[in-house]
């Protein structure tokens, strides 16, 4: 059985192709930009995963390719935008797109990648077309849904830890899962085995969200491909966050607040408070048990997939990359 580097290399060099045929496209300056974000890297998790799915009951994968073109196009269009309304600075190490070009020039080609996502899956030749395509448009709207509470986050102080896990269910672990499903329904998988692979993603997709999270704060910048406390510079209900408050004393509380409501101040500054703060709390500690529990409940639903143990052994060895990742 393929592993998991076999399946990127694949899927690697066959996306850089399709990177070399979209900068052929005019007018330049809409094209570039989309070259650009799907050149500068990536871990290329959802497609390989939905090859792995594939893999799983037939082995012709390349079948799957459009739709694994369509996953990584449209994920990248997520993050393309995540970085503008996020006014993030790096991605991947590199300058992010409105950083690199314009704001209006990331928004319009990030625009033309979700566009051209549909152009990919609808070169799918499968019987169950309607099925994936029903899938992956829930799937987007769900992921614009996410977004919208990940807003409305910003501006409300009501809250809560399950709010959260429900918001980057929508935004992350859906799109993990779908990956997964989208690849056993173009290989007409049964439904029972696609039920289940879904699930195995969305919970690893939670594990792998509260995992970033935690990298965020307590991560290492020259691994992690961005820079340490984005989320906290720009108060960012994260899973971190968010027990936190609910956990802090008096004083913790009022200096957390302190950094919330403050508009001007040194940003390495409220990093180290904040930090100290998560520190004390136990924080980093609480969002490891999380973390090791989606994973948990990711491995049941693995086991009960109808595939035989050599075959899927495979995807359980993604899950432990992605859990003992830095990056």
């Amino acid at each position: 059985m393929n592993g998991f580097d076999y399946f990127l290399n694949y899927f690697s060099e066959k996306l850089k192709y399709e990177i070399a045929e979209l900068g052929k496209r005019k007018p330049a300056k809409l094209y570039e930009p989309v070259t650009y974000s799907l050149d500068i890297g990536g871990k290329r998790i959802r497609p390989v995963l939905l090859l792995m799915s594939y893999n799983l009951f037939k082995p012709d994968f390349e079948k799957a390719l459009p739709v694994a073109f369509a996953i990584e196009l449209f994920h990248n269009f997520t993050l393309l935008h995540d970085d503008i309304m996020d006014d993030a600075d790096l991605r991947r190490n590199n300058q992010t797109v409105h950083v690199k070009y314009s704001r209006n020039a990331a928004i319009l080609s990030g625009d033309a990648m979700s566009i051209l996502s549909y152009e990919y899956l609808s070169r799918c030749n499968s019987e169950n077309l309607s099925e994936i395509l029903e899938l992956y448009t829930q799937t987007a709207l769900k992921i614009c849904e996410g977004q919208q509470f990940d807003m409305d986050f910003e501006t409300s102080n009501q809250i809560t830890v399950d709010d959260y896990l429900n918001m980057i269910g929508l935004k992350t672990a859906i799109l993990l899962a779908s990956s997964l499903k989208l690849g056993a329904l173009v290989a007409n998988a049964p439904s029972s085995d696609s039920n289940c692979l879904y699930e195995f993603g969305y919970n690893l997709g939670l594990a792998f969200q509260l995992q970033d999270d935690l990298l965020d704060t307590f991560g290492d910048k020259d691994e992690f491909g961005k820079n340490i406390g984005g989320d906290i510079v720009s108060n960012k209900k994260t899973f971190l966050l968010l027990n936190a408050l609910k956990l802090a004393d008096k004083f913790q509380k009022n200096e957390l607040n302190k950094w919330l409501s403050s508009s001007q101040f040194d940003k390495t500054e409220k990093i180290i408070r904040v930090k100290k703060i998560f520190s004390e709390l136990e924080i980093e500690k609480i969002t490891r048990f999380m973390i090791e529990h989606y994973y948990r409940v990711a491995t049941e639903w693995w086991e009960k997939l109808n595939v035989a143990e050599d075959k899927k052994e495979g995807l359980m060895h993604v899950a432990n990359l992605l859990m003992n990742r830095r990056k």
